[in-house]
């Protein structure tokens, strides 16, 4: 008889902020993904709570987006039993890491994170030290559960960076203790843009509505704002870099229909735009149905939806309290 052993699954860590509704953009960019990866990969997924308040932020409004944020990821299909689903917030030693590895950060580090600048520019009436050293708490974050890999987009890659800097740092001053995580490039995941310009990426921020399709929205409000979506001049729905407006749309549809972008030239070939317009707003809204009845048979019942944040919550702290009571040791504490 010969021993067998069963591959140990590597680990994942994903994060995801409650400021506002979650989009078609944060759908197909990344939540989807985490959907796939959950026979793949040990993952853990958490609400990043936390990090929503170096904005100000009204109190019930917050609190209704943590639930909302926390039920949208179990109505995407993010199973809590296969994976641990927490609520940041729920779990002491991130903050508690965050202290140990600011104490480990050098302020010209965190002086050139960008998106310190940009945020600053945004709100120069709220420049808090949260929003300044927020990267050291993501790093807190990620370290404190040991993953081999971050999923991250570009606007993440130098938060990514900055962890892993800080954790070669810290082993190698105390000895061997945090996993220094790979940035993980899924197979799929489409760069949404703004569909009021394509320029930029498609954000819950902007403060035009018609910018961006929330993954709750009706089918009606999705529709509308596709009809609304910028175009181009030449009228063709064909993929270029000229052609930004036409060619996110073309994005948008390739990713909800599995269809390539060749195919879908050659469906939309001598049509107009709107035609095709109207085409991506019903299979998005198609895709999206599915997601939103499953988000409101789950948030009527707040008492099942407490149980399931409470027992993710047990699971992060278990592990969680392992690595952080590794690092106190390490830096010389009395536990």
């Amino acid at each position: 008889m010969c021993n067998i052993e069963t591959e140990q699954k590597k680990k994942v860590l994903s994060c995801i902020q409650p400021s506002g509704m979650l989009t078609l953009g944060n759908y197909l960019g990344a939540l989807k993904n985490w959907v796939n990866m959950q026979d793949e990969f040990d993952c853990t997924f958490a609400v990043a709570d936390l990090h929503a308040i170096t904005v100000r932020q009204e109190p019930a409004a917050l609190r209704s987006q943590i639930y909302s944020t926390y039920a949208l990821l179990l109505a995407l299909g993010i199973d809590p039993e296969k994976n641990t689903v927490f609520i940041q917030s729920h779990v002491p030693f991130h903050t508690q890491l965050s202290w140990l590895l600011s104490c480990n950060t050098q302020f010209g580090e965190m002086s050139r994170m960008t998106q310190f600048k940009d945020k600053s520019a945004k709100h120069p009436e709220n420049v808090n030290v949260g929003l300044f050293s927020y990267p050291v708490l993501m790093a807190a974050d990620i370290l404190l559960y040991k993953p081999d890999f971050v999923p991250v987009g570009a606007d993440q890659k130098q938060h990514l960076e900055i962890a892993r800097d800080i954790a070669v740092r810290f082993n190698n001053k105390y000895g061997d203790v945090f996993t220094i995580p790979e940035p993980y490039i899924p197979k799929t995941g489409a760069r949404v843009m703004s569909l009021q310009d394509p320029s930029r990426k498609m954000s819950k921020s902007d403060d035009n509505v018609n910018s961006w399709v929330a993954i709750l929205d009706s089918k009606d409000d999705i529709i509308r704002k596709f009809k609304r979506a910028v175009t181009d001049s030449e009228a063709c729905v064909r993929f270029c870099e000229e052609q930004a407006g036409i060619s996110n749309l073309i994005t948008i549809y390739s990713a909800v229909t599995g269809k390539t972008v060749a195919e879908v030239e050659r469906e939309f070939e001598g049509r107009g735009y709107g035609e095709f317009k109207l085409a991506v707003g019903e299979a998005v809204a198609d895709t999206l149905a599915p997601i939103k009845a499953s988000y409101e048979e789950i948030i009527k019942d707040k008492k099942a939806l407490e149980q399931l944040y409470k027992e993710g919550a047990d699971k992060a702290c278990r592990q969680a309290y392992k690595t952080y009571n590794k690092a106190m040791k390490k830096v010389g504490f009395v536990l």
